[in-house]
């Protein structure tokens, strides 16, 4: 993901911690992605902003086997199985949607 983006989604969004040593979180190889993902990932984003998670950090993001992978660490348990359906929601979005240019699936070239 282009740094613009990267910086986007550093700064808006608590939750990613680049500055943690890599064997803590692997945000400091930043979005492993192509720009195409980035507003699935910034909408994903803005709902989990809004639920207000305490502790609630983001361990990696990237591409593998052509879809979104959105790693986290711990979450409030009474909070885990809303926080788990958005990531897997974003996640089967990603499917539909190139990671290179942000449209749906067989509509870029």
């Amino acid at each position: 993901m282009n740094k613009e983006h990267t910086e986007y989604l550093y700064k808006n969004f608590s939750f990613f911690h680049p500055e943690e040593p890599l064997t803590k979180s692997l945000m400091g190889f930043g979005f492993e992605c192509g720009d195409g993902w980035f507003e699935l990932i910034k909408e994903l984003c803005e709902k989990l902003q809004k639920m207000n998670l305490e502790g609630f950090s983001v361990l990696q993001v990237k591409e593998k086997f052509g879809g979104l992978c959105f790693y986290v660490g711990l979450i409030e348990t009474e909070k885990a199985d809303t926080v788990y359906r958005l990531i897997n929601e974003a996640e089967s979005k990603s499917y539909k949607i190139c990671e290179i240019c942000g449209f749906f699936s067989g509509l870029c070239s």
